[in-house]
């Protein structure tokens, strides 16, 4: 077997018995990405010399030593370009490390490689990168999801065995479900957002993305925590996210099914898959009660009012006047800003920009942005009422599997309604995950289908038990994709 397709707790034991060592190791992965990257184009950028010493240096004994970590574009790594992969940030270092680079950095790990994604976060299938779409390696003439889909590609790939991502409106499960992975979003507040770049800083979430739950559950246990940089960084005691884990039912386990998210126009391949593995979760012993999240409509014109308008403010920056791409030869100054932004931005960022800026705007504030807010509360409380007679929500992470390439640009409407069973979750707070539960048949390809489960705002433990219970009960996360290396 190729080092290369371990996952992260096997490459710890490995490196802890002596079998091989971090360098041995480092360089298997970089044989692997030199033979995959021209097919499935995860990463942006990689700089083997930095991860080769650093690899030389580690200690295994420490909770991630020697173990290579896959960074996302927009998580700032000092000295290592954070172009969010957009034209507007070409050229751009990051002069400082993001909280939770630091983390990673203290606890052994070696943040290795610029991974693509949507540029700005703004999409969901990783073709709105600046620079290339990333493919998916199930079938590398489909999407990988996005905005994380370099992230998620990676790591099912076996390309690296964890990668960041982020998460705005399901940035992490929705890539994590099509590309057969587990991706975590960790509750608002529970991991700092410092030295990410911003799109809807409300909304904004770093989470972990790797083979297994347990996988995820010890890159959480060294990201998480409170940072004073962060002013929405949450106070907490630390929690040991693997403790409980390696349960063999769930008996006890209450589960919500909530009807809103069972809807016509899903596929019906990717419904059956999802019913099949809450069959198994009430085999394992969970009880399984229908719910009812009454504002589900609403959840999608609420965020892309919400998000929009905050996007429209964090991007006012990105104006050629402090950093990044700077239009060349500017009559004025009101040339250089229109010229910087209509070079720098992507069809779909200032697609979100005008939105955001005209719901902001005199005469539009009450009515769209005032009134999404308080809908954001109407939300958040069916989520209240729901985990006070559930411990945990299951349902579907996308209405279906991976598309092709091209696809989802060709209707606009029907690519943001793809977010239906993530937004909410964002718009709440909440923690949620996407675990794989099963395959579709698509010819000679085989598609991944992903299970989503949803919990209480700070309920992450618990959440990791359950998912974490399901995986090992299934073969699903074992499994790798037909890619041929030479």
């Amino acid at each position: 077997m190729s080092l290369a397709t371990l996952s992260l707790s096997e490459v710890q034991s490995g490196f802890r018995s002596g079998a091989f060592s971090p360098v041995e190791y480092l360089e298997a992965l970089e044989a692997r990405i030199a033979a995959l990257e021209p097919t499935v184009g995860a990463f942006l950028s990689r700089d083997l010399a930095p991860a080769r010493a650093a690899a030389q240096a580690a200690d295994v004994h420490l909770p991630l030593g020697g173990i290579p970590v896959g960074i996302k574009d927009a998580i700032s790594v000092r000295g290592e370009t954070c172009s969010c992969a957009s034209k507007v940030l070409a050229g751009y270092r990051a002069p400082y490390d993001a909280t939770v680079i630091a983390r990673l950095r203290a606890a052994g790990a070696i943040p290795f490689g610029r991974l693509n994604m949507d540029e700005l976060a703004m999409g969901s299938s990783t073709e709105n990168s600046a620079w290339h779409p990333t493919r998916n390696p199930w079938d590398v003439t489909r999407i990988p999801g996005g905005s994380s889909g370099g992230s998620a590609a990676s790591v099912a790939a076996r390309e690296i065995p964890v990668a960041l991502g982020s998460d705005t409106g399901g940035s992490i499960r929705q890539p994590a479900a099509l590309c057969g992975c587990v991706g975590v979003k960790p509750s608002y507040g529970r991991v700092s957002r410092y030295g990410l770049g911003a799109f809807a800083s409300s909304l904004d979430q770093i989470g972990p993305l790797a083979r297994s739950v347990r996988d995820c559950a010890a890159v959480l246990n060294v990201i998480a925590g409170h940072d004073p940089r962060d002013s929405t960084s949450l106070d907490l005691e630390p929690e040991d996210f693997l403790a409980g884990l390696g349960r063999d039912d769930l008996k006890g386990v209450r589960l919500g099914k909530p009807k809103e998210y069972f809807i016509d126009g899903m596929d019906a391949r990717v419904r059956n898959a999802v019913e099949a593995a809450i069959r198994r979760c009430e085999e394992l012993g969970a009880e399984i009660v229908e719910i009812s999240l009454p504002h589900t409509e609403y959840a999608v014109s609420t965020y892309y009012i919400l998000s929009t308008a905050e996007a429209s403010a964090n991007l006012a920056r990105l104006d050629g006047i402090r950093y990044g791409h700077r239009a060349q030869n500017p009559a004025n100054l009101l040339d250089l800003y229109e010229r910087t932004r209509a070079e720098g931005f992507g069809n779909e960022v200032k697609r979100r920009i005008i939105l955001g800026t005209h719901v902001l705007s005199s005469g539009y504030y009450d009515a769209y942005y005032l009134r999404a807010q308080k809908v954001r509360t109407l939300i958040r409380r069916d989520f209240e009422a729901a985990f006070a007679s559930v411990d945990a929500i299951v349902c579907p992470t996308s209405p279906e599997a991976a598309l092709r390439l091209g696809e989802r640009g060709q209707d606009l409407l029907k690519t943001y309604l793809a977010d239906i069973f993530t937004i909410a979750a964002n718009l709440a707070g909440i923690c949620g995950l996407s675990v794989p539960c099963g395959f579709i048949e698509e010819g000679s390809v085989r598609l991944p289908v992903g299970l989503q489960f949803l919990g209480r705002a700070l309920d992450e433990a618990k959440l990791l038990r359950i998912a974490d219970t399901y995986e090992r009960a299934e073969a699903w996360s074992s499994q790798a994709p037909p890619l041929e290396t030479p």
